[in-house]
């Protein structure tokens, strides 16, 4: 079902900062900044060979990135991302198998408008995974 490690998400305080902290302390250099309205962040990603880095901040008050903050404020590991050939397939054979989907992947939409979905911390030993397709976006 899945088939790659996508990316590992980290929620920032401040996303200029973090992008640049990761530029001259590691020479990660992060591709552009975008903004996925429907989950409330801003977020740029880190390519490496085998996946990503996704870079997160909230955008409004209550975005689930901004609540992760209040929690952490000096943000951390929010998620990980696992890739399938079939994002509605994967969700609905989770289901079936008695996983808490979290969001509908017809309906919810990651950054380049593909369809997510997500585990709950329960179901996966307690991560959080988004379940995406294997697009490789950068």
């Amino acid at each position: 079902m899945f088939t790659t490690l996508a990316h590992v998400s980290i929620a920032v305080p401040d996303l200029d900062q973090a992008i640049a902290l990761l530029e001259t302390r590691y020479g990660l250099a992060a591709g552009p900044v975008r903004e996925n309205a429907q989950q409330g962040v801003r977020m740029a990603y880190v390519a490496l060979a085998n996946a990503r880095i996704e870079l997160m901040s909230p955008t409004s008050a209550d975005s689930p990135i901004a609540k992760f903050l209040e929690r952490n404020p000096r943000g951390g590991i929010h998620h990980l991302s696992l890739g399938t050939g079939d994002v509605v397939a994967a969700a609905e054979r989770l289901k079936a198998g008695g996983a808490q989907v979290l969001g509908d992947p017809r309906t919810q939409r990651n950054v380049h408008g593909d369809p997510i979905a997500f585990l709950h911390p329960r179901d996966f030993l307690g991560a959080l995974v988004e379940i995406e397709p294997d697009s490789g976006h950068d």
